[in-house]
């Protein structure tokens, strides 16, 4: 049901994004009089699971879910209909109209979905207001794995800045390291400010899900609400509602500590000391070769740290939600120079559908379904207006060239455009989705 409630909320948030933007581009063509033959979310190779013709367009639905299309007559794009290019222009054409209408056609959609982006942002922030965990409030310090131990991060150090400056909100300092290339950290410790250099190699591995920087909880309480698909502790008996006060006798203060003991003892048998019905149970467990329980707490951050919650009125949220929008937006296009870095080598750790579907809760949620939509929409915004023929950026590009230079390039060359940019996306799109499919099979 999990996986079922992710593939509906990424179907959803697909189909509303690309309505919006080939909508920009249907709306700005019906403006300047030029005919719209068809309207189409998602693609339709050989059929379409809903077609009507309604005027001129034929709008429907198409099977394939990678995105959706308008075409636009006398238009090189990706029906490639070249007997219709072969014939004398006509007016209602798109190869009929000036090159500033042009442009404004092909631009719409990415303006489309930029704004449709702040608006939602604006929604958002006026329906729930922003809730986050400031960086004072982490208490009790990080806890750290490997790669953030040995850059020097020790369990339970206190992060103060990153180059000297302060982040507000906790969750914002992995991709603050990242995308501004950060060279330091300084965090307290023991009372004492101490300086931490952060290597290019450590940047690299953030990228790969390592140098973990997460609050540091205790360890108590901790009680059992559910199961996991295996479940050593489920097999032995423990049931929801035991609350862990120990393992083999040994207490425990922080949850990482309890972790760490877990790990160094995987596949053996521990003693798992609990108390149920307020009476304490010692319940043999053998560990999973991972050195895990499977079993899962439903405490929450909220219960173990103070958050913050910011609400806005209506017109307090229209600023809020622009600017909100404006940085993300910001923060998207500096991961293209973390992509092409040859330092982090972050091409590997593209992603495909299944990354984007991952990124959905398993439960339904509004606030989380509306904030990823706007991601998603600059994302496509953003990837949309890249100066690769087939994208919208790389009509865009030829465009401008014909501005400057009075020469339109001929029908000719922007076939052979177009079908290279479709070679370099389907590169692109094996590359990301190969990515994924290699995850699997590596977890």
């Amino acid at each position: 049901m999990t996986i079922l409630i992710k593939i509906l909320q990424f179907l959803l948030s697909l189909s509303i994004i690309v309505i919006i933007h080939e909508f920009g581009h249907f709306l700005f063509a019906k403006l300047f009089k030029t005919r719209v033959e068809k309207f189409y979310l998602f693609f339709d190779p050989w059929f379409a699971l809903f077609k009507r013709k309604a005027g001129e367009t034929e709008y429907g639905i198409g099977w394939v879910p990678l995105g959706g299309y308008v075409k636009i007559s006398g238009m090189i794009d990706e029906s490639m209909d070249k007997e219709q290019m072969k014939q004398p222009p006509q007016p209602y054409e798109f190869r009929s109209k000036s090159a500033g209408q042009r442009l404004l056609i092909m631009t719409a959609g990415v303006i489309f979905n930029f704004i449709s982006a702040l608006i939602i942002y604006v929604g958002v922030l006026y329906a729930w207001g922003e809730t986050y965990l400031p960086t004072a409030n982490v208490k009790y310090g990080i806890v750290t794995d490997s790669a953030s131990y040995q850059i020097g991060l020790r369990n339970g150090d206190k992060i103060v800045s990153v180059d000297n400056v302060k982040i507000e909100n906790f969750n914002e300092i992995p991709s603050d390291i990242i995308l501004n290339d950060r060279k330091t950290i300084q965090v307290e410790r023991n009372g004492e400010i101490i300086n931490l250099p952060i290597p290019v190699e450590f940047i690299a591995r953030m990228l790969k899900g390592e140098g973990m920087l997460e609050p540091r909880t205790p360890f108590r309480p901790y009680v059992v609400s559910g199961f996991g698909k295996e479940s050593p502790a489920k097999l032995a008996g423990i049931t929801e509602g035991d609350e862990f006060v120990g393992i083999d006798g040994n207490n425990f203060q922080w949850f990482d500590e309890f972790q760490g003991y877990l790990s160094r003892n995987r596949g053996k048998e521990v003693l798992v000391n609990a108390v149920r019905n307020g009476n304490q149970v010692d319940i043999p467990v053998v560990l999973s070769a991972e050195g895990t329980l499977g079993v899962g707490s439903s405490r929450t951050y909220a219960q173990m740290f103070e958050l913050k919650t910011v609400n806005y009125g209506f017109l307090a949220s229209i600023p809020a939600g622009i600017s909100k929008g404006f940085k993300t937006i910001g923060d998207y296009v500096k991961q293209f120079r973390v992509i092409f870095s040859k330092h982090t080598k972050a091409y590997e750790s593209l992603g495909g559908f299944i990354t984007i579907g991952s990124i959905f809760p398993g439960v339904w949620d509004w606030q989380s379904f509306w904030n990823l939509t706007a991601l998603l929409s600059i994302i496509l915004a953003v990837m949309n207006i890249l100066p690769i023929p087939a994208l919208d950026g790389g009509h865009v590009m030829f465009l401008l060239y014909e501005v400057v230079t009075g020469r339109k390039p001929s029908d000719k060359f922007l076939e052979y455009a177009q079908v290279t940019g479709m070679i370099i996306l389907l590169g692109l799109l094996i590359l990301a989705n190969g990515n994924d499919i290699l995850r699997l099979i590596r977890n």
